[in-house]
């Protein structure tokens, strides 16, 4: 590994629901920050606050010193890092950060070509949804060499709260399987007691007062809970990328032959969602299924 660059620009790929905050609070941190996006209407408010728009991820990459990405599936992941214009290709001594949720392989490909470039690479999947992003308080999994962890340090922290390095590439993708896999079972218990007590004939808001302070209260119970019972199931995270992590982490497990029960009953259910058309929902759209 060349010596770590000193970030002064940072480039930011994937301006969407989580991104939009995040290059936002980088740009308010004093950091140039350059931007691509597939939709460019997407970077336009943060370009009227003195982003620079790219037209390809390798051109951003080449100016910059540190180059996040925060796209939707391990698809996108692959085609700005490996395609043509891509990152990998273009970048000069950078630090690149996947934040995207995607497979630890991936992760572990996107560093070694890296650092075959010279280049040093993390992979850090976050938790926290578009709440935590507005708030910069997303919980960050990273992956990688701590010496390169403690350099980005203080621009993770200008994301997020919970910062933790978990170990080597790949750890932080891992980690994060665990937080979905969490997720799946908690939300899954969240639809199915609301659905029970409106079934049972119960006010599910006073429900909540009730049960919401309790054993079993959490984010999933007190906020998408409390969206489930008003038929709010507007996006902070999509059920289409929900499910391409449930997907991964199934994957993951069967590969340690762990079985995982709950989690398999998720998918199935967040995939009986999509058949419906409802991917573009938040994953307490999950309610839905249970109010057939």
């Amino acid at each position: 590994m060349h010596s770590l660059p000193e970030i002064k620009s940072i480039g930011f790929v994937g301006i969407g629901i989580m991104g939009q905050s995040m290059a936002g609070h980088l740009l308010a941190a004093g950091y140039h920050v350059n931007v691509f996006n597939r939709t460019k209407s997407k970077t336009d408010a943060l370009v009227a606050k003195g982003a620079t728009w790219f037209d390809t991820p390798g051109a951003l990459a080449a100016s910059s010193d540190l180059i996040i990405t925060m796209v939707g599936f391990p698809s996108d992941v692959e085609e700005v890092y490996f395609g043509e214009n891509g990152i990998i290709q273009s970048a000069k001594n950078a630090i690149l950060i996947d934040m995207t949720t995607s497979s630890p392989s991936l992760a572990r490909k996107i560093a070694d070509l890296a650092n075959k470039k010279g280049l040093a690479a993390l992979d850090a999947p976050v938790s926290g949804g578009d709440i935590g992003a507005r708030d910069a308080k997303l919980t960050i999994m990273v992956g990688g060499d701590k010496e390169v962890f403690d350099h980005v340090l203080p621009v993770l922290q200008k994301l997020g709260t919970s910062i933790v390095l978990q170990g080597e590439v790949g750890m932080g993708q891992h980690t994060k399987m665990c937080n979905q896999i969490v997720i799946a079972s908690t939300i899954m218990g969240v639809a199915e007691g609301l659905s029970y007590a409106k079934k049972v004939g119960l006010d599910p808001a006073l429900v909540l007062q009730s049960i919401g302070g309790g054993a079993a209260s959490g984010f999933q119970l007190n906020v998408l809970g409390a969206k489930m019972i008003v038929g709010d199931y507007a996006p902070g995270f999509y059920v289409e990328h929900f499910i391409k992590d449930l997907k991964i982490a199934l994957q993951e497990a069967e590969q340690m032959q762990l079985a995982l029960p709950g989690l398999a009953l998720a998918k199935s259910l967040f995939e009986k969602m999509a058949a419906k058309g409802l991917q573009r929902n938040g994953t307490q759209g999950i309610f839905q299924i249970y109010l057939d």
